[in-house]
């Protein structure tokens, strides 16, 4: 059954050039990071520091555009960045990207390459369809802080991903829940590209299927569909 994916009117009206395009997979095989998933991240981040061309990642139109939609909702961007800015600025130093599994390392690398937001999602731990919304305040999201779990809530008019049971994702795409991320045992999972103008939809498009032919790549016979752009 296809995921249900909803963009609010609120959230469409505070930025109208926001597109995702969604990637979504069955029959994964997930395990811990291995030497081709590494390579991965090191080819990203050549290909991102060839992008940028010495710029700072927050000086790349398309990061500017986050950083605008940000403040838009009340949110600081130099503070709580976009996840792929994030990671950029990560992908440049000497430490580099971090290893997680098989899955999210797959789906960091295109993020990274294409300085591209894209998050991803265990199906199977989502309940109900998946909403793009400004919060109430009252939702709960549940995190780890100091190895204990806690339930905090989003800012009023801050704009989060939820589903039926609370939260999934703060401040769009910033910080991820742990209950619904991709773990070992993920078997299926919806992967998103989000982007802004002016950055073109026939970009993000590109990235789609170059993650979609790495999921297919690392998980032979999966059932993988790239879904059209939506706003």
């Amino acid at each position: 059954m296809t995921l249900t994916l909803t963009v609010s009117d609120e959230v469409r009206a505070l930025v109208p050039g926001f597109t995702h395009v969604a990637v979504e997979a069955h029959g994964l095989v997930n395990g811990p990071s291995t030497e081709a998933s590494s390579a991965l991240l090191d080819d990203a981040a050549r290909r991102l520091a060839v992008r940028l061309a010495g710029r700072a990642p927050h000086e790349d139109p398309h990061m500017a555009a986050w950083r605008e939609a940000y403040t838009a909702f009340g949110s600081k961007p130099s503070r709580t960045r976009n996840s792929a800015e994030a990671l950029a600025k990560r992908a440049l130093t000497e430490a580099g990207l971090p290893r997680i599994n098989l899955l999210v390392d797959v789906y960091n690398a295109i993020s990274v390459a294409h300085l591209i937001p894209v998050g991803g999602e265990d199906i199977d731990r989502i309940e109900g369809g998946m909403h793009l919304v400004r919060a109430t305040g009252e939702e709960d999201f549940v995190t780890v802080a100091g190895g204990e779990q806690v339930v905090e809530h989003p800012d009023a008019g801050e704009v989060v991903w939820r589903d039926d049971a609370g939260v999934t994702c703060r401040r769009w795409n910033w910080r991820q829940g742990p209950r619904t991320r991709l773990t070992e045992e993920t078997v299926s999972g919806i992967f998103l590209l989000e982007s802004l103008t002016p950055i073109p939809v026939a970009d993000v498009e590109s990235a789609a299927r170059e993650l979609a032919d790495l999921l297919e790549k690392f998980s032979p016979g999966a059932r993988i569909e790239v879904r059209p752009p939506a706003c």
